[in-house]
Formats: structure tokens, sequence, C-alpha cells
């Protein structure tokens, strides 16, 4: 009868070791389709479900990178649902669903990056004023500050007034530790490096939708940090306000 018991011990064993494998181990396998933030989960009413993606846009891409220029000058005209949810998807949405790619690169899929929309009062339709998380997986946003902080993310970047202007400022930030986790020293290079191909992405698809965006990083860290309540893990790294262009 020992060798019953034995096998029992043993199954009882497996399953302690297992279940919590299973259940969270894919994100592990899979790092691309992380839920971030991993701050308190918002509810319900705080997560909003963007419009799918468009994967095909009226507009060639050797057009939109021969227009391209950075712009400073916005219209007070507020963006579509639609149109955020595309520049964010662009920026950082996923693109193989089966292993969590992304449209940027990533020094082995170790996605250290975070992306927020600052929306301003009126800035955008259908939604307050606030700070937003993206969260690829889902394809959707997670609220997590209230009220209009553009001014504020304009006095930490140095005074640059086309930040309160815009109705939105697209941050990206990183959790380095993800990718030098893998790397060492060397992944803090490879972060920047992302950081700069999903900056790239969101500029050329705002270009594609008529609207235009500049790439900002002069602004006191700190301070960009605690008006968006970042995680003690993540640096801000780029700061991209996009908007109507005033022509």
């Amino acid at each position: 009868m020992s060798w019953i018991w034995s096998r029992t011990l043993l199954a009882v064993i497996v399953a302690i070791v297992m279940v919590p494998i299973v259940a969270g181990g894919w994100q592990l396998l899979l790092p691309g389709l992380r839920d971030q933030p991993t701050t308190q989960a918002p509810t319900p009413e705080q997560r909003i479900v963007l419009p799918d993606p468009r994967e095909r846009g009226d507009v060639a891409l050797e057009e939109v990178l021969a227009r391209r220029r950075s712009v400073r000058n916005f219209t007070a005209e507020p963006l579509t649902l639609d149109r955020v949810g595309q520049l964010l998807w662009a920026a950082q949405g996923i693109t193989a669903p089966w292993r969590g790619l992304r449209t940027a690169p990533s020094a082995g899929a170790t996605f250290p990056l975070e992306v927020d929309v600052v929306v301003g009062e009126g800035a955008v339709a259908g939604i307050a004023a606030g700070v937003y998380r993206y969260v690829p997986a889902g394809h959707r946003l997670e609220a997590r500050a209230t009220g209009d902080r553009r001014e504020a993310l304009a006095a930490a970047a140095l005074g640059q007034p086309w930040i309160s202007d815009a109705p939105i400022t697209v941050v990206i930030s990183a959790d380095t530790a993800r990718t030098t986790a893998r790397y060492g020293e060397r992944g803090h290079r490879y972060v920047f490096m992302e950081a700069g191909h999903a900056g790239q992405n969101l500029l050329l698809q705002a270009e594609a939708l008529g609207l235009g965006s500049v790439p900002i990083g002069a602004f006191r860290d700190t301070q960009v940090a605690a008006i968006l309540e970042l995680p003690r893990e993540e640096v801000p790294l780029y700061l991209l306000p996009v908007g109507q262009p005033a022509r």
C-alpha cells in the first residue's frame, strides 16, 4: 500500500506547484500579453475599450515619411476616441496575439515600455479629462488619475506651451528592469532604442491621420512621474503632444 500513498503524495505536490504556474505562467511565456499597470486594478467603470484599430490606411507610407514634420501649434478641436486608439495602437498595439508581439520591435520581447495619455478637458469626445494608461492586451484604456493635467505637464517640460495647447499628450515610460534583467547594462540602450521605435510609429500615424505631433525629451523626470502618478519602477522617456495642426 505504501506505493499508493507515495503516488498520492506526489500528485498533491505536483498540483500545488503547477496550479500557480498554469494560472499565471503564461505571462512569463508571452510577456507582450502582460496586463499593465501593476498598480491596483481599476474598476470596470475606469476601463474604456477602444475601437478596433485599422490595419489599412488611405495614405502610402512613403507619402507619410515625406510629409512628417514637427508640429507645435494646435487647434482646440477635440479628437475622436478612434483616432486616439489608432495612435496608441501604432505605438504599442499587439499585432500577433498568439505571441504578444507589438507594432514596435522589442529586444527579446521584454516589452519594457508603458504608454499613458494625458487628456485635457473636452479634448477627447466621450471621455473625461485625466491620465489613462494604454493596455495593449484588449486594446483599452484604464483611468489612472483625474483632472486636466496639461498645464502641470507643460510646466514640468520647462514651460513648453504646445503641451498645454494640444488636446492630448502621449507619454512613453519604461520599466528598464524588464530588459536589463536579461541583457544587463546593455539593456538600457535597448530600452531607449525601443522608445524611439514606438515614438516614430506614433508620429507617422499622426501624420497619416491628418494630425500633428512633436517629440519632446526636455522635461523634469520626477515631476512628470508625479503628475502621471507612475509606479516607482517606471521612468518617463518621451512626451508627444498630438492634435489638429493650426494651419
